[in-house]
């Protein structure tokens, strides 16, 4: 059973904090999902794995257990700290901590027990209570193991704009779910009866983070190019915007950094309004000039 560096996974120190760590793991799990790496086994294997990472130092009790034992591979019998009673609740991402390694299941699947008696399941495993009462005089026969999953569903800004349908895997089972257009990031789905035993499964909505607009309340605010004539003489310049291209008119004597506004062009609210979407010129002079148009750069520069 090899020992796991959940720490140099997601390539932070020990120190980290919890935010560092959930930075380090969202960057992570974009790069080697599995939807932008069909067919790549080691993908596959190295979000896995990263997955596993985050499910123990994203977790306060099972970090302080890692930490204080994972270069044994195991826990004491009768550890009373973090964990006795078994490691129930915490954030798997998605995933499965059934399929986790053998240094996971060494490491955490015993630390439940106490004085022989059955060790609580994972949350999100395929556990039966009547399988972990076997042997016990047919105590608890009938009852079932039933227990809610939590777990991650990262979205991008505008899949959280539109809405989007997605799919899930819960204990090897694809569970399909609609996020609502207009999600914010940390708003909570819930699919009822969906998990382990008609548990529930709990998802919190994370929206990445995008590289063209940033968003505020109820505010976008975006960038775009504008000609230095344009900007000079007024005119009109094409904005993209969420939910599709718009005309911006640009007023005469228009400097870089100027902050315009489209009214209605941010983001849904609940009352069917939306916010408005601010646009920064960024004003833009042509990379090769030709000799006629230097010539006229020449002569503006001259009457200014």
């Amino acid at each position: 059973m090899a020992y796991k560096e959940y720490y140099d996974v997601l390539g932070v120190s020990r120190g980290a904090s919890d935010a560092d760590i959930k930075s380090a793991y969202r960057k992570l799990a974009k790069q080697y999902h599995p939807d932008k790496n069909a067919g790549d086994e080691k993908a596959a294997e190295r979000f896995k794995e990263i997955g596993e990472a985050y499910a123990v130092l994203s977790d306060p009790e099972k970090r302080k257990v890692y930490d204080q034992f994972g270069h044994t591979g195991q826990v004491p019998p009768g550890y009373g700290g973090p964990g006795a009673g078994g490691f129930q609740g915490g954030d798997f991402a998605g995933f499965d901590p059934g399929q986790f390694s053998d240094f996971f299941q060494g490491l955490f699947g015993g630390a439940g027990r106490r004085g022989g008696g059955p060790a609580a399941g994972f949350q999100g495993s395929q556990v039966n209570l009547e399988d972990l009462l076997g042997g016990l005089g047919g105590a608890g026969q009938g009852r079932r193991f039933v227990q809610n999953v939590e777990g991650e569903l990262q979205v991008t800004l505008e899949e959280a704009f539109q809405g989007s349908d997605e799919v899930i895997n819960v204990d090897g089972k694809r569970l399909s779910l609609r996020v609502p257009a207009g999600t914010r990031d940390g708003a909570r789905l819930r699919l009822a009866g969906q998990g382990p035993g008609g548990g529930d499964v709990l998802l919190t909505i994370r929206v990445l983070e995008d590289a063209r607009f940033d968003l505020d309340g109820d505010d976008l605010t975006t960038s775009v190019d504008v000609p230095a004539p344009v900007a000079a003489l007024g005119g009109d310049v094409t904005v993209q915007t969420l939910s599709g291209k718009g005309n911006l008119s640009v007023p005469p004597g228009s400097s870089g950094g100027r902050r315009m506004r489209l009214r209605g062009q941010g983001w849904p609210r609940r009352d069917g309004t939306r916010g408005d979407l601010y646009v920064r010129l960024n004003v833009t002079v042509p990379a090769a000039l030709s000799e006629e148009q230097k010539d006229l750069y020449r002569r503006l520069r001259d009457l200014g």
